[in-house]
């Protein structure tokens, strides 16, 4: 699988260009499935997720102009046959998933059978924006913050640091500037000091390109990558 993790999606032409370049043809000749699962447990979840979808969420992805757009609900597929949503996923060009909860996300890809089925996809773009592109990472550094969003109860909670782990490197998304609310340079490199394994920071103008196991950042703004 090749993977292109975005902090806020397909925001300037160098991640357009990646896109492409890993897609081997114009993204308006190209499929692609959304999946919108990781913004349902937040209070605005229902009209996040329809934004995604209809691309008028900020951050573009489902609106760049594909030849076909179908919606991957990963929650319906336990209890659909395989036969019916595996074929899809395989013909896709690309799978767009969207930003909200790490946790939330990993959990269901993994129940889902999605997490079982993306090491077998070579082909296949994977597009992550913001929680979409940590849950394929070594560690979920949203952990603390999604933990808020757990039903009482649930053992998804004994998950919170668990990601897909599809690469050795952590990475944290929306980098802003020092002084700034978020994720300043400084508020990661504090997490980043605990985490055993490289940690990519990177803006809203940044993404990060993966294929076969090699890195590389396409950027118009800011990143840095801190080593444990």
């Amino acid at each position: 699988m090749k993977l292109l993790l975005t902090s806020m999606g397909v925001t300037n032409p160098s991640i357009a260009d990646a896109l492409e370049r890993l897609l081997g043809k114009p993204i308006a000749e190209s499929s692609a499935l959304i999946i919108p699962t990781a913004a349902y447990p937040f209070a605005e979840g229902p009209w996040m997720a329809r934004e995604a979808i209809s691309g008028t969420a900020p951050g573009p992805l489902s609106e760049l102009g594909w030849r076909s757009l179908g919606v991957l609900e990963l929650t319906a597929l336990p209890t659909i046959r395989e036969e019916s949503w595996v074929p899809a996923v395989r013909d896709a060009d690309a799978l767009l998933v969207w930003g909200g909860d790490v946790l939330y996300l990993s959990h269901w890809m993994r129940e889902s059978g999605l997490a079982d089925l993306l090491p077998s996809l070579a082909e296949t773009v994977y597009v992550g924006v913001s929680a979409g592109s940590i849950a394929v990472t070594a560690y979920n550094c949203d952990a603390e913050f999604d933990l808020q969003f757990v039903p009482d109860g649930s053992e998804m909670a004994l998950e919170a640091e668990r990601t897909l782990g599809l690469v050795d490197f952590a990475l944290v998304p929306h980098l802003v500037g020092d002084g700034a609310d978020g994720a300043s340079l400084a508020v990661v490199q504090r997490w980043a000091a605990g985490i055993p394994a490289p940690t990519y920071a990177i803006d809203d103008a940044t993404a990060i390109v993966v294929v076969d196991g090699a890195v590389e950042v396409v950027s118009e703004g800011t990143w840095e990558l801190l080593q444990p």
